[in-house]
């Protein structure tokens, strides 16, 4: 095992984390964005996270024999067209149908807020391993001085 690849794990689960922070805080800023550039309400955007791959015969024989993994990154950012956006009635919006109806976008701030505390967390653990690894290899530097 390399010295650097618990913090190597760590970082790519920082940047994992903070690219979510990114694409939440992008569906919050357009909660109310009824008309993109193309003329079509907002559409939620969420994130999915991949294991890194493993590029050479070495790295994969390494993990087959109990070696943790390569950490993780961004394989999509994806809009959510499940999901129906919101109907409201307001025949004074210029993006008003011709029953009145506005369509918003189909973010919940209920929702986009419980997976910015989700990520927030997922966060501050990696923090926490990133400095424990760090912690761990000063004190072993610390071995061979006595």
């Amino acid at each position: 095992m390399r010295v650097f690849s618990a913090m190597d794990i760590s970082a790519s689960g920082m940047t994992a984390q903070r690219t979510r922070l990114d694409v939440i805080s992008q569906n919050i800023a357009n909660v109310n964005t009824t008309r993109d550039a193309d003329g079509n309400p907002y559409m939620r955007k969420s994130v999915i996270f991949q294991e890194k791959v493993y590029v050479s015969f070495d790295e994969a024989l390494i993990n087959a024999t109990g070696h943790v993994g390569k950490g993780v990154k961004i394989s999509n950012i994806f809009e959510d067209r499940s999901t129906e956006g919101r109907l409201v009635y307001d025949p004074s919006h210029p993006d008003a149908d011709e029953k009145g109806y506005v369509m918003y976008p189909n973010v919940s701030t209920v929702t986009e807020m419980t997976d910015m505390i989700d990520a927030s967390r997922s966060y501050e653990a990696n923090v926490t391993a990133f400095n424990a690894a760090k912690n761990m290899q000063l004190k072993a530097l610390e071995i061979g001085k006595a």
